[in-house]
């Protein structure tokens, strides 16, 4: 995960360098599109920097497999793990499209499995709540409290972007776009943890009363 993330910078910041930003290392296609890529000025890309890109887009798709191959593998595990407890959790959670069986073995170790006792806990354990302000009341502009799980903060507001892409016609997608329609990106940065707690929470409900979130779309079993 992390050579991913780090192939996937380096990319963005050589395309950057030349004026180019409109270019998402991330799609399945990508190495066929390098050759048409153009400055601003309508300059073709260096030979020398297309042949460096083209590496980097060969180490990302082998890296792509590598992982695809791990999490098929852990799924198949898991068919065989227990229908209780926190295996069948797991399994729960990465029938989600968009949630692979990494990040849903993140949140069910670290969070799910707890014994929390309401969705406020939750979003408290996770580091989702708003930090008070000095008259004691809440408010996300003021940023998200200190206290919580720093690495589940991460993971969520990661899994809440990717969300959007792949539960595109959800309940909580929906509502994340009624109230980031324009162009400001401030505005949906800051609805972006509003939506990740949403999602933990909504998470939550699924594996301790078996409420799916409603629109969501689920993988078909194998």
């Amino acid at each position: 995960m992390g050579e991913r993330t780090r192939i996937i910078n380096r990319v963005k910041a050589i395309l950057a360098w030349l004026g180019i930003r409109s270019f998402n290392p991330k799609l399945r296609r990508v190495v066929e599109c390098l050759d048409a890529l153009r400055t601003p000025d309508g300059v073709p890309l260096p030979p020398n920097t297309v042949d460096e890109l083209r590496r980097d887009m060969t180490r990302l798709a082998m890296i792509r497999e590598k992982i695809k191959a791990i999490e098929e593998a852990r799924l198949a595990r898991l068919e065989q793990a227990p229908v209780t407890g926190p295996h069948a959790m797991v399994r729960l959670i990465a029938s989600v499209i968009g949630i692979g069986v990494e990040t849903a073995d993140m949140l069910v170790q670290e969070v799910l499995s707890r014994n929390l006792r309401d969705r406020r806990a939750v979003a408290r354990y996770a580091g989702l709540t708003g930090a008070p302000d000095e008259s004691g009341s809440k408010r996300w502009e003021k940023g998200l409290a200190k206290a919580g799980n720093a690495r589940v903060r991460r993971g969520l507001i990661q899994l809440a972007w990717r969300f959007l892409r792949f539960q595109n016609d959800s309940a909580l997608a929906q509502w994340f776009r009624a109230r980031t329609d324009g162009p400001s990106g401030s505005r949906k940065t800051k609805m972006i943890v509003a939506l990740a707690r949403k999602l933990l929470i909504a998470l939550w409900r699924m594996v301790t009363i078996g409420d799916i979130p409603a629109g969501v779309a689920l993988r078909q079993p194998a």
